[in-house]
């Protein structure tokens, strides 16, 4: 399985953004799929999850309410839409893939894609 994150970009705080991830391969209805991001100097963070079955959905605190992920199963993609966009946002964020649980651990996560960079300007 192969995953191929877009839609990173400069925006000013307030603005929204959407990444997309493609996946490529073998895709089952029972995986999760997610998001995760990294600020310069941190450790990577879980940031959203959906069942890519069910829909079922999981978010971080500090994006509830800001944040969407969804899924277009047809097309082996999903993304994430970010409103109301804060500096705080700014790291690059990754894709996932594989985990069979709604977990916010990314050692559940078989799949990665490379890492699409937001950076929100105050």
């Amino acid at each position: 399985v192969q995953l191929q994150a877009s839609g990173g970009g400069l925006v000013q705080a307030g603005g929204s953004l959407r990444l997309s991830c493609a996946a490529s391969g073998r895709i089952f209805s029972s995986h999760v799929m997610g998001w995760f991001r990294q600020a310069p100097g941190k450790e990577r963070e879980f940031v959203a999850a959906i069942r890519r079955g069910s829909g079922t959905t999981s978010y971080a605190d500090s994006v509830k309410g800001r944040f969407t992920i969804s899924r277009d199963n047809a097309k082996n993609t999903w993304y994430l839409q970010m409103n109301s966009l804060k500096p705080e946002d700014t790291a690059a964020y990754y894709c996932s893939s594989g985990a069979t649980n709604l977990s916010a651990l990314e050692r559940e996560y078989r799949y990665w894609g490379q890492g699409t960079q937001v950076t929100v300007s105050s």
